[in-house]
């Protein structure tokens, strides 16, 4: 963008010059008075019309701005969804709960969605950290199985992986 406006900058000094030139030459034929320096109406156009027609270029097209707003909803969408997942066939288990536990279950279960949703905004995300995340939220539910937790978190993982590979 730089680039441009040094350019345009050049441009404009190289017409400018061009008509100090000008004018010289007509001051030196007795034609005009001196003033400093004196563009034509014509450079002075020529000049305008360069500098919006760069200024119209470095702008970006409206498909490629993403205002913060938009993505920040997506973001939300997004961990909406993560949550739908974790929280898909879980239903007896969460009402089986003291509580106690129920509060502390759903707690973990929004941190876990907010760290999955920030890991799948990385460029490099791991599988194996998600369901990590995952079996830690579900250690929380009293007397759980170890093949069931080991299951339910890679369903889990995987589903919230094919929402990362969806876009």
């Amino acid at each position: 963008m730089n680039l441009k406006k040094i350019e345009v900058d050049r441009k404009s000094r190289e017409i400018i010059d061009k008509s100090k030139e000008r004018g010289a030459e007509k001051h030196a034929a007795g034609h005009e008075k001196e003033r400093g320096i004196e563009v034509s109406p014509l450079d002075r156009e020529r000049v305008l019309s360069e500098i919006a027609s760069v200024e119209k270029e470095e702008k970006p097209g409206a498909s490629d701005i993403i205002s913060i707003g938009d993505f920040q909803y997506k973001r939300k969408q997004r961990e909406k969804q993560i949550e739908k997942i974790l929280e898909k066939n879980l239903e007896d288990v969460y009402l089986n709960m003291p509580p106690a536990k129920q509060r502390e279950f759903k707690v973990a279960g929004e941190q876990a969605a907010r760290a999955i949703n920030t890991l799948l905004n990385q460029a490099k995300t791991g599988l194996k950290k998600i369901i990590d995340l995952i079996k830690k939220w579900l250690l929380i539910i009293p007397g759980v199985n170890k093949f069931f937790l080991e299951q339910e978190a890679k369903i889990k993982a995987d589903e919230i992986f094919k929402i990362k590979n969806k876009k």
